[in-house]
């Protein structure tokens, strides 16, 4: 350093101290210090610069500080510093460099002219602290506030604020979003069940799958209790938001394993679009949760939009009416298939056609919903002709149940099943469809056999003499004389699942199970369970010597291009087994 040099600064002078004791300050002090000449050249640093940028004093000698920029500050920044500097004499500010490793970081510099003994500029000198310390600490408090303690996820104050800036750069540009409102389905009986414990951790468990499968896109926050809201930004269509509500109900449907525990859940997801359905956070947020209100009253593990038309039931229902109609006319409504598994062969012996509709403007509807809406306002017979001939266009398109052996069940509705003219216009649909009955199988309830014993033992043994299976569902739920139940020519009675759901832990429902399956088995029939969810319903299914087992432990209901392939690899590892 020069013997003369001055800071341009009141008071402050470096010829007031002895030049050993300035070096020494130079070398002990713990901010990073740089000096250079009047063209920016550096001229000399002290050691805790070195530490601080990770060069040492030979590398930045004769550079200029351009070696230490990130990148971040613009043009602008550099011209503003300058023009202080000149016209004051000093510049202090935040600003970003970058360490010889490429880190970069935040450092706090105070740069000041340095005057010869005519008060003429002679140097620059630059002091600087690291921020990086408390710039974590900053980050990490700023984290805290904004984030759910439990699931890492945003809280409800973040969520609100992102969407606040959101909102106004969306209204500029004309963008739109949807925002999903997620309710956990049962949670409130995992909790009191299997403790708060396992409760938490579930929900930390669902707040991961969904974070995995939004990916740093879109926004998930948790709104509270077992309640989450995404906003899915910048779409192009309101399917965009029925497509990822679609892949959250299913993923959340896989089993979570906690506390050694296999716990099955699922959740129902309410949908609001921006800016039809409002332009503030609280508005949308309000509809999304109504829609979520009508998806989990109306069967739950679905999605519904948010629409006026939801405001009362009244005219939900005259929508439902309409959508449905429109569904029947265009076949508008999908079909997947759910395998049967003989646990004594280990076999797939079946299929069943299970209804699935999705309206546009209402989501997915369960058929909990529409079945019996259908039957009310005379809409099920069409409707059911029309499950029909998609079911056999399917076989035939797919080869579906390619053997006799394998037959696809269908549920036949009660109305439709007491029309003096069912079994005529069942034959009519299967000859027009060249499908042969041989490969169908009819599900009648316990009650719909029952409405009229002597009509019911005629319809049944025409719909035998043309080739279809019969089997009896919802068994154990009514009240059928087993006189007449022992002349209708039937082939399998199917347990009605309230009764598998509790088996293992109501003992009543394992005695009623245990005498199905025998009254069953001296009628010469075979048994199906349905509804079984665990390996352990199973194996005391076997143990009762059930026959035909159907659910969720052997195969959810898929489409039918899947179903085929499922059948494949289970005949594959059934042959490792």
């Amino acid at each position: 350093m020069t013997d003369q040099l001055s800071i341009n600064k009141p008071g402050i002078s470096l010829t007031a101290f002895p030049e050993e004791l300035s070096e020494k300050v130079f070398k002990k002090v713990s901010e990073g210090i740089m000096i250079t000449d009047l063209h920016s050249r550096i001229v000399h640093v002290n050691p805790a610069f070195e530490i601080v940028t990770g060069y040492t004093r030979d590398e930045v000698i004769g550079h200029t500080p351009k070696i230490l920029q990130s990148g971040i500050h613009h043009l602008e920044f550099y011209q503003s510093m300058w023009k202080k500097l000149r016209e004051q004499g000093e510049w202090k500010g935040e600003i970003w460099n970058r360490r010889k490793n490429g880190e970069i970081y935040s450092e706090w510099l105070s740069i000041t002219a340095v005057n010869d003994s005519n008060g003429e500029i002679q140097n620059y000198c630059g002091i600087f602290s690291d921020l990086s310390d408390r710039k974590s600490a900053e980050e990490e408090l700023k984290k805290m506030a904004l984030t759910d303690s439990l699931t890492g996820v945003s809280n409800r104050y973040d969520f609100t604020e992102r969407m606040l800036h959101l909102m106004n750069t969306s209204e500029r540009y004309k963008i739109s979003h949807s925002f999903l409102f997620l309710d956990l389905d049962r949670f409130k009986q995992i909790n009191d069940s299997l403790g708060h414990e396992v409760g938490d951790q579930l929900l930390m468990e669902v707040s991961q799958r969904i974070r995995i499968l939004i990916k740093n896109k879109d926004i998930i926050a948790r709104y509270g209790g077992d309640e989450f809201v995404i906003a899915l930004t910048a779409i192009q269509h309101p399917r965009e938001a029925a497509q990822l509500a679609e892949k959250i109900i299913d993923m959340l449907e896989q089993p979570f394993h906690l506390a050694g525990e296999e716990i099955y859940i699922s959740t129902s997801i309410g949908i609001s679009l921006y800016p039809n359905d409002g332009k503030t956070t609280d508005e949308l947020l309000r509809k999304a949760d109504k829609a979520m209100y009508f998806a989990k009253q109306n069967g739950r593990s679905q999605y519904s939009f948010f629409f006026d038309d939801l405001k009362t039931a009244t005219k939900r229902l005259v929508v439902l009416e309409s959508e449905l109609r429109k569904a029947i006319e265009t076949k508008s409504f999908t079909m997947l298939y759910q395998p049967k598994v003989n646990i004594k062969t280990d076999r797939i012996i079946g299929l069943e056609a299970l209804i699935r509709w999705e309206s546009d403007k209402l989501g997915i509807v369960s058929p909990s919903e529409f079945i019996p809406f259908a039957e009310e306002n005379g809409l099920i017979i069409p409707l059911s002709e029309a499950i029909i001939e998609k079911v056999c266009g399917e076989f035939i398109r797919l080869e579906l149940g390619k053997r006799a052996d394998m037959p696809i069940s269908i549920n036949v509705s009660s109305i439709h099943f007491q029309q003096h003219s069912f079994v005529s216009s069942l034959k009519a649909i299967f000859e027009k469809m060249n499908c042969q009955p041989s490969f169908f199988e009819l599900e009648l309830t316990e009650g719909t056999i029952m409405a009229n014993a002597a009509e019911t033992s005629m319809k049944l043994k025409e719909l035998k003499q043309l080739g279809f299976r019969i089997s009896v569902d919802d068994f154990g739920t009514g009240y059928s004389s087993l006189s007449y139940l022992s002349r209708f020519p039937l082939d399998y009675l199917k347990i009605d699942k309230s009764f598998i759901t509790t088996i293992l832990s109501a003992k009543e429902n394992e005695y009623i199970v245990d005498a199905v399956v025998q009254l069953a088995h001296s009628l010469h029939l075979e048994v199906i369970a349905e509804g079984v969810e665990a390996v352990e319903q199973v194996e005391l299914l076997q143990t009762l010597g059930c026959d035909i087992v159907q659910g969720y432990v052997f195969g959810k209901p898929m489409p039918a291009e899947d179903i085929s392939h499922y059948i494949e690899i289970w005949n594959i590892k059934r042959q490792e087994r």
